[in-house]
């Protein structure tokens, strides 16, 4: 039996972080790798990565993966009331640094 396609699968939406940075995420149709592009201050920043995919309820999806720079991004989505809970880590000068945070999605396609 095959998986159904994750919810944001074939779907580009405009990510506002509570920080204040902004991308624009957009899934492939089958929902296994994701573009990402930063918008505002991290604008021309962009990256193609493999995805880490579950469904955790109805419409509500744990979705990671890890950048070319080591930056692990982990986002709780929820597709019905358009927020995402993200957590990521990068290393700092005394060494792993985690963040939480928190956005609204805003479906573009």
């Amino acid at each position: 039996m095959t998986a159904p396609l994750p919810g944001f699968a074939g779907h580009t939406y405009r990510f506002q972080v509570d920080n204040g940075a902004a991308f624009r995420n957009t899934y492939a149709a089958d929902g296994t790798r994701l573009r990402w592009e930063g918008l505002g201050e991290s604008a021309g920043q962009y990256e193609d990565v493999a995805l880490h995919v579950a469904q955790v309820g109805p419409q509500v999806w744990f979705v990671s993966w890890t950048e070319q720079s080591g930056i692990t991004v982990s986002h709780v989505m929820d597709l019905a009331a358009l927020t995402v809970r993200v957590f990521w880590t990068y290393e700092g000068e005394g060494g792993r640094v985690g963040e939480l945070h928190s956005g609204v999605l805003e479906q573009l396609s």
